[in-house]
């Protein structure tokens, strides 16, 4: 078959195609900001909370690459992954509208059907909830990885992957800024049902835009293709046989997921302990607690505030990377975006200085733009026709996995580096940066040896 030259994306069509991001990050952003006072306020603890957390990695790395080579092999007249990014939209807006209405939801169930289920039944099924949405974003997210080596022409990659980059600095930076802009504004509190409603919206909205502009190209598969079923041990030693710099950029990946999660996993817990002074509070009373109140918003709003500077550099500096990469290389922009975040996360180890964090958490923006666009625009050089979406999913795995090590064995470690504080025991929090830094350092290095296409 002789291959079809793909159109050049315009700006606006580049646009058209990230707003469905915008909606999946939107949602994902609302999840990690919101899940936990949901399930907390149904009597979830932090290990219990910690295990629901783990329904993202472990759905990534079993679903994105599930899904990523059925959507290799769907023959839709409505597209190959189309039908994936809505449906995984719209089953996400399912669990968003009833995880906070949890509660109400199991009571409805227990009266209407005159049975009596246990108290933990909300919190159950608050996690079935968080694990559905989990799920479904890796559902949507895997195919719409795919659909740029599907629909972009190959010297546009970089700014494609760019384009998302932004949408998930954006879609980050308005999902978290809403409700407080709401209350400065108009003094309007918006509830946690409203602002999940809200985000079902937008995942939806956005993920139908998408699929209404950009259309994807009828692709026939070879002869030795169509009857061939789906074999996830085949799929992966084809995955390494592409090319030997596909092992490198999966091991930078890893690597750099492991720099980048300590950062979201515990930056928090930082804010609040670290810079703001706040002891540990898990198994004391309620009025040693009610002492700290004043202190933990404060940690609580301060980190809100980081992480809306954090995602407005991605969204500002994400086009421009994708150009630099353009002139410069993919590589070379990546691995000093890296190295900044490396810097970024060793001068937050070892300062408290409220104004240096928030400049540094704006530095380490850089490198979660980079994060987000150079390395799929890496791997898609080398992906043959035909295996997008089985190639992305496998490649999430190297995104998932370095988070289940994040959410164990760091946290394991920072729980043995207690100390005794005026107010009680604390923990070195700030040691998550250094372990971030020393990965993003390895992973850059592991990125100099790539050969690009």
């Amino acid at each position: 078959m002789e291959e079809k030259v793909l159109e050049k994306f315009s700006p606006a069509k580049l646009v058209s195609f990230a707003v469905g991001f915008f909606g999946l990050q939107f949602a994902w952003q609302m999840r990690i900001i919101l899940s936990g006072p949901v399930t907390e306020n149904l009597g979830a603890s932090p290990f219990i909370f910690g295990l629901i957390w783990l329904a993202g990695p472990f759905t990534g790395m079993v679903v994105q690459p599930l899904i990523g080579a059925l959507s290799d092999k769907t023959k839709l007249s409505f597209g190959r992954r189309r039908p994936y990014l809505l449906g995984g939209a719209l089953l996400s807006a399912v669990a968003l509208v009833a995880l906070p209405n949890s509660e109400y939801i199991v009571n409805w169930i227990s009266s209407h059907l005159h049975i009596s289920l246990p108290a933990l039944a909300a919190l159950f099924f608050a996690a079935v909830m968080i694990w559905i949405l989990d799920a479904c974003v890796n559902i949507a997210q895997g195919p719409y990885r795919a659909l740029v080596p599907d629909v972009v022409p190959k010297e546009q990659h970089s700014l494609a992957n760019a384009y998302i980059s932004l949408a998930i600095g954006l879609g980050s930076v308005v999902a978290a800024a809403t409700a407080p802009f709401l209350k400065w504004a108009f003094n309007y509190q918006m509830s946690i049902p409203a602002q999940f409603v809200m985000a079902a919206l937008a995942f939806t909205l956005g993920m139908i835009w998408t699929c209404m502009f950009i259309k994807e190209r009828k692709y026939e598969p070879k002869e030795d293709e169509k009857s061939e079923k789906i074999n996830f041990i085949k799929s992966l030693k084809d995955f390494f046989a592409l090319s030997p710099e596909v092992g490198k950029i999966c091991w930078m990946q890893f690597f750099t997921w492991i720099g980048n999660m300590c950062m979201m996993i515990y930056f928090t817990q930082y804010a609040v302990h670290t810079i703001f002074g706040v002891p540990d509070l898990s198994g004391v009373s309620e009025s040693f607690k009610s002492a700290y109140d004043s202190a933990v918003m404060s940690g609580t709003n301060f980190s809100s505030i980081c992480f809306a500077i954090f995602n407005f550099v991605c969204f500002v500096v994400a086009i421009p990377i994708g150009i630099l990469s353009g002139k410069f290389g993919n590589k070379k922009v990546h691995i000093i975006s890296m190295l900044s975040m490396a810097i970024a996360f060793l001068g937050m180890a070892f300062t408290k200085n409220q104004t240096a964090v928030a400049v540094l958490m704006g530095l380490s923006g850089i490198g979660w733009a980079s994060i987000c666009a150079l390395p799929f625009a890496m791997l898609s050089k080398y992906i043959k026709e035909g295996t997008e979406g089985s190639v992305m999913g496998i490649f999430n795995i190297f995104i998932a996995g370095p988070q289940v090590f994040v959410c164990t064995l760091v946290s394991w470690f920072i729980n043995k580096c207690a100390f005794q504080m005026a107010g009680g025991v604390n923990y070195h929090w700030e040691y998550t940066f250094i372990i971030g830094a020393i990965c993003l350092v390895g992973a850059s290095l592991i990125a100099s040896r790539v050969k690009e296409a």
